[in-house]
């Protein structure tokens, strides 16, 4: 059994490994980082080497690897000179995930968010707050709330180990001032907080 079929939807599993074997790939799954789900580098002996959280679900990680394999196509094909996130990447990414975005690999109340998704992929899928939290719903149950979930004014802790209230909605994210400082954080409405007070 391939250490993928773990973390894989069960039909993405083989044309993934095909993708990190044609392309010389060093996976490696590691712990959580609060930062990133995954990344890739080319190493100065020419290898190439990507890192992908252990803790995703199998349709993010599915479209993480993708992502960072995207990178690595992209740089090849294109030349280190491109932004990463760029349109050569956006192009590429596109391409790859083009043939997993089915019923087979997908779940269909996911398929539309992801179709809207990758006509303009962004740098990071928690970005892109519908798709981020309709991924989400893949997740084990946890007790925290989506920042768009608490009244105007309730008091929540973030990863960083600070409190804050939240505020009123700007266009996209929300005010929130950390009560220690009462210096004011905008937030992604589908940031991950805990409650304190409502």
């Amino acid at each position: 059994m391939s250490v993928l079929d773990k973390y894989l939807p069960k039909l993405a599993v083989t044309p993934l490994t095909a993708l990190i074997e044609q392309n010389n790939i060093h996976l490696k799954i590691v712990n959580e980082r609060k930062t990133r789900h995954g990344d890739y580098r080319k190493n100065q002996d020419g290898s190439h080497v990507i890192t992908i959280n252990a803790n995703l679900n199998k349709y993010r990680f599915t479209i993480t690897l993708v992502h960072e394999i995207a990178h690595l196509i992209a740089f090849q094909k294109y030349g280190r000179s491109i932004k990463p996130h760029g349109v050569e990447w956006k192009y590429t990414f596109q391409q790859l995930m083009l043939p997993f975005l089915r019923p087979e690999i997908f779940p269909s109340d996911l398929l539309p968010v992801l179709a809207r998704h990758f006509r303009n992929p962004k740098a990071s899928s928690d970005t892109d707050a519908m798709m981020s939290i309709a991924l989400k719903s893949y997740d084990p149950e946890t007790h925290k709330s989506y920042i768009f979930e608490l009244h105007e004014g309730a008091i929540f802790l973030h990863s960083n180990g600070k409190k804050y209230q939240k505020g009123s909605k700007l266009r996209k994210r929300y005010n929130c001032v950390e009560i220690e400082s009462g210096k004011i954080y905008l937030f992604q409405p589908n940031a991950q907080v805990v409650l304190v007070k409502n």
